[in-house]
């Protein structure tokens, strides 16, 4: 018995189950379109932060090698960040009791603003985080010319 009934089928037998609300909805269209993949896509939690230098992406990926990992640009300004994490083998004699990690395609992207370098963007993998550099173009301001004033 669950601490919340399901609405939507599907039994739960842990007292310590949480309820989730979206757990047996199909979903349709747009990046989320593949069955069984949901959970992948909304996983893969990535933090953006902006410093004077640069634009610093930082991604959790544990267990994903660098391999598994694409970061491109595309279109000029649009930074994608995907790959695959894969599936544990099952064995014969396994008997599964829960399977919370999700495994599957993960994929982000996000537009970059018009002030970066994109040529010189740079990716590092440490300890199951990935941290991708894209380092700011120095603006420039434009030229103020002074008008003299006759009369």
């Amino acid at each position: 018995m669950s601490l919340i009934p399901s609405f939507f089928g599907g039994r739960r037998n842990n007292m310590l189950d949480l309820w989730d609300p979206f757990q047996d909805f199909p979903f349709t269209g747009g990046a989320l379109s593949v069955p069984g993949e949901t959970a992948s896509f909304a996983s893969t939690r990535i933090d953006w932060k902006e410093t004077p230098e640069a634009h610093v992406f930082k991604a959790d990926l544990p267990g994903v090698k660098k391999e598994e990992v694409k970061v491109e640009v595309e279109e000029g300004r649009i930074l994608q960040i995907s790959g695959d994490r894969s599936v544990e083998k099952e064995e014969k004699n396994d008997k599964w009791h829960r399977v919370e990690r999700s495994s599957g395609k993960f994929m982000r992207r996000f537009r970059l603003p018009e002030n970066v370098k994109v040529d010189e963007v740079k990716a590092a993998m440490e300890n199951g985080v990935l941290t991708v550099t894209v380092p700011k173009a120095e603006v420039q301001k434009p030229e103020v010319k002074a008008i003299d004033i006759s009369g």
